[in-house]
């Protein structure tokens, strides 16, 4: 993977990059990254262009084309190694280590590098178990290193999720970053770095990797799964910078206007006095769309009512809306302020609940309007 294949984090390949310019390479990283980041994506880039054959002096990227790239790249290089969670399986029924399931891995990875750990579980078919990285993975793990490269310059090992170690490969890690191999990197990706241990914090450079911004989804899911613009945007909004969220819901969403929906909503619901029969029209739409969706136009519309405040609060604050969503919330801002937002969220998230507990739709979301309109009107 190179650094070009993944969208924005300029300020992280920099980084990146000026610590391989200035043969400055910290020998343990921890990429901080929630679940859905470029976390793993900007390790492997990391990890390639460390190893490039043909990479300039200055060269923003690895080249992509030597040996080195394209092994690396198909995540088959000799000298990339990987220490995963995982579990018991029909495949897999006794002994898990990650060696064994290094081809699932593998096509989990080059399918989508922005997955999160339920995502790998349900990859490898663990039903309802819980994967981790076990003792047993630690002597594994020295094997590995005690082995020099064998054709790259460094040995990279990547340990994805090390918050899920089992203390004695914890105990083993530390050991390796206090004692380190020459030559081996080890990059370390969690999405919960606060349950590792204090001294292995301690050891470890920290490189923070910052949720994707809107813009860079919506520009993704349109240039690599070509969804159209505004769908893309909408999703975009839903995925609250998860990238890996937004690809996974980008065929739901797609087939659903949240925006237009919401904006008709809410011009009823500020009217609710003399508009009881629209609202009554408009919940059946609601119903129609199914409980997974009904559920992602609330949170969509949690997001939208946020943007709306922060708007009216300074417009500054909200400088890439897109020009039909400007406009509604340039005029919809007005009604939502400081003084009734927390009891319009509070509706929203109600409501949310409510119907993730199976209570009627048309009930809820009559119940909703009323009151959100109610609210409205107070402002």
């Amino acid at each position: 993977m190179n650094f070009n294949d993944i969208p924005n984090q300029l300020a992280v390949k920099q980084l990146l990059r000026q610590s391989v310019q200035r043969e400055h390479v910290a020998h343990a990283q921890l990429f901080r990254s929630s679940e859905g980041g470029a976390g793993l994506a900007l390790a492997l880039a990391y990890a390639q262009y460390l190893n490039c054959e043909e990479r300039g002096p200055d060269a923003d990227d690895s080249c992509g084309h030597c040996p080195a790239c394209t092994k690396i790249a198909k995540l088959v290089h000799p000298d990339l190694n990987f220490i995963v969670p995982v579990t018991t399986t029909k495949a897999v029924p006794k002994d898990a280590l990650s060696s064994k399931f290094m081809a699932d891995w593998r096509s989990f990875v080059l399918d989508n590098p922005y997955q999160g750990f339920n995502d790998w579980m349900q990859h490898i078919g663990a039903e309802n178990k819980q994967g981790s990285i076990s003792k047993e993975e630690a002597g594994q793990l020295l094997k590995l290193v005690s082995l020099k490269a064998f054709e790259a310059r460094f040995k990279i090992v990547i340990l994805w999720l090390p918050e899920l170690m089992h203390p004695a490969t914890a105990n083993a890690v530390l050991k390796l970053l206090e004692e380190p191999p020459p030559a081996t990197v080890f990059l370390l990706v969690s999405h919960a770095p606060e349950r590792l241990l204090p001294t292995i914090l301690s050891r470890v450079q920290p490189v923070a990797v910052r949720p994707f911004a809107e813009a860079d989804i919506a520009d993704y899911l349109h240039a690599h799964y070509h969804v159209p613009e505004a769908k893309a945007r909408q999703v975009a909004q839903l995925a609250e910078g998860s990238l890996g969220a937004a690809i996974a819901s980008k065929d739901q969403s797609a087939d659903h206007d949240y925006f237009a929906f919401f904006r008709d909503w809410m011009r009823l619901c500020f009217n609710y006095n003399t508009k009881v029969a629209e609202i009554l029209k408009q919940s059946e739409t609601f119903q129609k769309q199914g409980r997974e969706n009904q559920k992602e136009l609330l949170a969509y519309a949690l997001v939208l009512v946020r943007k709306v405040l922060l708007f009216g609060i300074d417009p500054r604050l909200m400088p890439h809306l897109p020009a039909e969503e400007q406009q509604f919330v340039a005029s919809f801002a007005k009604f939502v302020t400081p003084r009734n937002a927390d009891a319009l969220t509070k509706e929203l998230t109600d409501a949310h609940y409510h119907i993730e507990r199976n209570a009627n739709p048309r009930m809820v979301f009559v119940d909703s309007s009323l009151r959100l309109g109610g609210q409205l009107r107070a402002a």
